[in-house]
């Protein structure tokens, strides 16, 4: 008989926030290749919300609970789990599985926790990182000198994307609702900040000289004004539609500005480009970690069993930064 632990269900299979309710559920015991983590901090993300409602079932193999990212220590170890010890500590992306007392994963999805971070920085780390990586440097390919705009400013991605860009040598345009959170992004490193609520981003980019790069999450009407804020060459990476999934695309401005328009998701690639991208990640991103060059904003943390108070407080949309569950 396995021992149960304390996960984040979702009544009723999908809902609204107050539909996430503490539940027993077994503890999982990791597989070959697997690492078992005993959680002390998972992040919250917008997929998240998206799995709650209905819209976005974890891949095939990956448990049903919800959370895509945790930091603690290693509990277990399966045969073949590599540089892992117990009592190791780490972060990890998750398949699912993450708001809970345990989790496993893919021993190559997981990475040391960087010097200095605590269990809650560590957890809103892999995700977003992960994201912003693949996205900005892997398909924007953005370079040292370049110019990117970063939607979504003071969002969990869009503060770790600012950070991550001037750690890079670029330059930032960073966009907002509102001249508090534009006052926030230019804090963060932004070298220019737009509240998009009361200026065109498309004419403060232009008057910038243009971007190289535009990382989107938003859509909708947000696309015309994203090719106008091109340079000839540039690259527009979605990663989200929070805007609109629909866009108006006009072939000949994508044809005079010579756009590539991209885009992609994290959670149903295969476990060996998880794992390569991860070895990237170490590889780039630890160092600026560590040199203090991005340095993680949490904006609140929730124990475990408030995970519905951390939805409501993600989706009310007022925060600076990740949102994060702490596990006793």
């Amino acid at each position: 008989m396995s021992e149960s632990m304390t996960a984040i269900a979702i009544e009723g299979g999908k809902g609204p926030a107050e539909a996430l309710k503490p539940v027993q559920i077994p503890r999982p015991a990791p597989g070959p290749g697997q690492i078992l983590i005993k959680v002390h901090a998972a992040g919250i993300n917008r997929p998240d919300i998206l799995q709650r409602l209905g819209g976005y079932p974890p891949p095939a193999g990956a448990p049903d609970t919800m959370g895509l990212e945790v930091a603690g220590e290693v509990a277990a170890l399966g045969e073949g789990a590599g540089r892992w010890k117990v009592g190791d500590r780490v972060c990890a992306l998750l398949g699912g599985g993450g708001y809970a007392e345990y989790a496993v994963c893919d021993a190559r999805h997981a990475l040391p926790i960087p010097k200095g971070l605590d269990f809650v920085q560590a957890a809103g780390l892999p995700e977003t990182v992960f994201t912003v990586y693949a996205n900005v440097f892997e398909h924007g390919s953005l370079k040292a000198g370049e110019t990117v705009m970063i939607h979504g400013a003071t969002s969990g991605i869009g503060t770790t994307a600012i950070q991550m860009a001037k750690a890079a040598g670029a330059k930032v345009i960073a966009t907002a609702r509102g001249a508090d959170k534009a006052a926030q992004a230019k804090a963060l490193g932004a070298d220019v900040a737009v509240d998009a609520g009361t200026q065109d981003f498309a004419e403060v980019a232009k008057a910038e000289g243009g971007c190289d790069v535009v990382l989107d999450m938003v859509g909708g009407d947000y696309f015309a004004k994203d090719i106008d804020a091109l340079k000839v060459g540039g690259r527009i990476v979605f990663i989200a539609s929070l805007g609109g999934g629909e866009v108006p695309l006009q072939i000949f401005r994508i044809m005079q500005k010579r756009a590539v328009v991209t885009g992609s998701t994290l959670r149903p690639r295969e476990p060996d480009e998880k794992a390569r991208l991860a070895a990237e990640v170490e590889r780039v991103v630890w160092p600026w970690i560590e040199a203090g060059k991005l340095v993680p904003q949490v904006d609140a943390t929730f124990a475990l069993e408030d995970a519905a108070k951390a939805h409501a407080h993600l989706e009310a949309g007022a925060h600076l930064g990740k949102i994060v569950l702490t596990v006793k």
